[in-house]
């Protein structure tokens, strides 16, 4: 037992779990820790905004495995974090979120910034550790980094600022790391019975197997079984995109060659993965999911086993420890897929052959309201360029050890098809809660963490003005990045609604042009205009190479048509009723 102040108390249990980077703004309400970050080793990074913070705690801990922290002001600071804690609830990344909170003598008063702080982000933390007595300040402390990898998302330190302040005796914890196992020897042997015997298995490769380094693992079994590997939605970083076997993501704007291999599958392995209703909905008007396979679920979370599809085994375990459990029960057994390897190996690869030809021939959408755009703003403005072929020159011009982000819009969306990765922990999205204003903030967290790494961040117009003042904190404070912003003046993946639902009555959807360039030089950064095809490669190299070389982070405007990709939520729309006679002509 040592003699020190909470604070003191604080910061130190801080070191104890590995803590260097803590993103947010200054106040009042935690000044007395603040004021002993830097003798620690901690740097505070000001950021501009308090959800861009928690962006970057997210973007952090995805990259690095390590925890992300967060902390701001008691009330307005706070509360301004909780769009980006839910992102980071539904990516399983640990970050601790610290909130300071009123003194414990004016709780109920209704006293300057006073929020009742553990409401608000009840539904998007796994623990929330409020500090009842400033004696026990190292104990929450501990326990909110120890849950935060232990139940794999964001916690909740609460601290009453007047309990930063005193003299208390108190033993500083160790973290606590605990071993993730295989799973349970019966439904391990289950699932291997089920392997044995499937004819066309299909790997689902999910976010558990990035989050627990398993690719390897992953790879070796899919190479056992010579069967297809599909990347769960929104996790093109799950498996190498340069394997043979690999054939792209599943989901919204996914690969059809993925889809046309998984509707065929009588075993479906989905390793590390919830199975996530919106990752895996039809689409291209394919209905892809195989209605009578067996389905092998494994997941860290036993409540997400069975959830969202009908399982045949589930698996609690670690997604690695289960892939090499499962591995090791079928390696020396003659499977019924392997008499079948090389016919199957034609077959992914005839799929990936049409899929990739078909990408490399989709210039533009085909769609009625699409044409008539392109043709109507070529004659207006000259030829602008079509998002897909801008992605596609992007794909080709990234360099092999790159991060992307992308933000929730209709060309980032496309960007789903493009996306290619040999690592983990290179791609980030805001996942099942879909928000604005991720990806910038997101990635500088990112970068952060990886500085040797190029990090590139993508997001269409309406989403880049919710966070690009965040290019301020890149400039500040030495961390550069590359953003990549789609420039079609339009909220694209709502107005897409409208089009195939509403008669083309537009409503709130059009953005009046702004020249985010020169938003970007007198924030301090580069900047780049793309308006001709053959510029797109030589841009974003151009922007990587001032990145990793220079230091200096550089926004890349890509005047894009207004053509529109498909809708996201088709499966929640319908054409509109009227009943009253003033709405007769609104259907």
């Amino acid at each position: 037992m040592a003699r020190m102040t909470p604070s003191e108390a604080f910061v130190e249990t801080l070191v104890a779990n590995g803590v260097t980077d803590i993103f947010g703004i200054m106040g009042s309400a935690f000044m007395d820790a603040m004021d002993i970050f830097a003798p620690a080793g901690i740097r505070l990074i000001p950021v501009v905004h308090e959800q861009g913070g928690a962006h970057m705690a997210d973007g952090y801990a995805r990259v690095s495995g390590r925890h992300g922290v967060v902390i701001g002001q008691n009330g307005p600071g706070i509360s301004n974090c909780v769009t980006a804690i839910a992102a980071a609830y539904w990516a399983h990344s640990p970050v601790v979120m610290i909130t300071p909170e009123t003194g414990t003598m004016g709780m109920g008063l209704g006293g300057f910034q006073e929020a009742n702080q553990l409401p608000m982000f009840e539904e998007f933390t796994k623990y929330q550790g409020h500090v009842v007595n400033p004696n026990r300040m190292a104990e929450f402390t501990a326990r909110c980094f120890d849950r935060a990898m232990s139940e794999m998302g964001p916690t909740q330190l609460n601290i009453p600022r007047d309990y930063f302040y005193g003299d208390i005796d108190v033993e500083i914890p160790q973290p606590m790391r605990i071993d993730r196992g295989p799973g349970g020897e019966k439904t391990l042997n289950e699932a291997a019975d089920l392997l044995a015997k499937a004819k066309f298995p299909v790997l689902l490769s999910g976010g558990g197997v990035v989050m627990g380094d398993a690719i390897e693992e992953c790879t070796a079994l899919a190479e056992r079984l010579g069967c297809p590997v599909a990347n769960s939605y929104l996790h093109n970083d799950s498996f190498p995109a340069s394997h043979p076997l690999w054939t792209g993501p599943l989901g919204y704007q996914g690969s059809k060659a993925a889809m046309s291999l998984m509707s065929k599958a009588d075993v479906v392995i989905a390793l590390g993965t919830r199975l996530g209703p919106f990752g895996t909905l039809p689409q291209y008007g394919i209905d892809y999911w195989p209605k009578d396979a067996k389905i092998i679920q494994i997941d860290a979370d036993h409540k997400m086993l069975g959830l969202v599809k009908k399982i045949s085994v589930g698996i609690c375990g670690d997604a690695g420890a289960a892939a090499k459990a499962l591995l090791d029960r079928i390696q020396d057994k003659t499977l019924a897929c392997d008499a079948s390897r090389e016919e199957r190996a034609a077959t992914i690869a005839a799929e990936k052959e049409s899929w990739e030809k078909e990408l490399s021939d989709w210039v533009h959408e085909n769609d009625d309201y699409s044409l008539d755009m392109i043709e109507e703003q070529n004659s207006e403005e000259g030829n602008w360029l079509h998002p897909r072929q801008v992605l596609r020159e992007l794909e080709n011009a990234m360099p092999k050890d790159v991060m992307v982000s992308t933000d929730i819009g209709n060309i980032n969306a496309v960007s789903n098809s493009y996306l290619r990765f040999e690592r983990g922990r290179s791609f980030f999205a805001p996942m099942s809660f879909g928000n604005c204003g991720y990806s910038l903030p997101t990635m500088i967290g990112a970068k952060c963490a990886a500085m040797d790494r190029p990090a590139v961040a993508y997001s269409g117009d309406g989403a880049w003005s919710m966070s690009m003042v965040e290019v301020m904190t890149a400039v500040r404070h030495n961390i550069p990045v590359t953003a990549v912003v789609f420039h079609n003046r339009q909220w694209g993946a709502e107005k897409k609604n409208q089009v195939d639902f509403y008669g083309r009555r537009f409503v709130a959807d059009e953005l009046t042009s702004q020249d985010f360039n020169a938003i970007a030089k007198a924030m301090g950064a580069e900047a780049i205009t793309v308006d001709q095809l053959d510029q797109v490669g030589p841009a974003l190299k151009q922007a990587i190479d001032a990145q990793m070389n220079e230091g200096k982070t550089t926004v890349i405007e890509i005047m894009c048509t207004r053509e529109l990709g498909d809708p996201f939520r088709r499966d929640a729309l319908s054409k509109p009723v009227r009943h009253l006679a003033k709405y007769k002509d609104y259907v």
